[in-house]
């Protein structure tokens, strides 16, 4: 984006997800109270050994994988935050939703039917805010859209 220069806050950083209910049209809602992520990228990378490379090793990356790991609080109501936390019960198919984490700069990367893994809806400290844990893991190639 030609105006965004420098650093910025990584609270800029958003996440949403599809809060349709089967059959119906896409509805994408920011997942309230997000407090922090992390992004891990597994690179598929092959390894081989020419003769003419004399002993050195050549290298293509053939395969690529997102996780995103978020941390957040449970807000019961909250459009998005309820889709994450209903995918707790389900299994196989059923935790496929559409994701989006929008940049600060508008870059968006969108996940067609990415595996929601969630890992913790509610569990903690008596004098805790409920928590609600969750991985964002693709499920083949994202689409990149650039800021106009």
């Amino acid at each position: 984006m030609e105006g965004l220069k420098g650093v910025y806050p990584c609270y800029e950083n958003q996440f949403q997800i599809d809060t349709a209910v089967s059959g119906s049209a896409a509805a994408m809602k920011t997942i309230a109270e997000c407090e922090s992520f992390g992004v891990s990228f597994d690179n598929g990378v092959e390894e081989w050994t020419p003769f003419d490379t004399e002993g050195w090793v050549r290298r293509l990356m053939t395969a690529k994988s997102v996780t995103i790991t978020v941390t957040a609080k449970r807000n019961v109501g909250d459009a998005g935050n309820d889709a994450v936390s209903e995918l707790a019960w389900k299994n196989g198919r059923n935790v496929e939703k559409d994701f989006q984490w929008t940049f600060p700069d508008g870059t968006a990367v969108k996940f067609a039917q990415a595996v929601i893994n969630v890992t913790n809806i509610g569990a903690g400290d008596s004098t805790a805010v409920a928590p609600l844990e969750f991985e964002v893991m693709s499920n083949g190639k994202p689409e990149i859209t650039l800021p106009a």
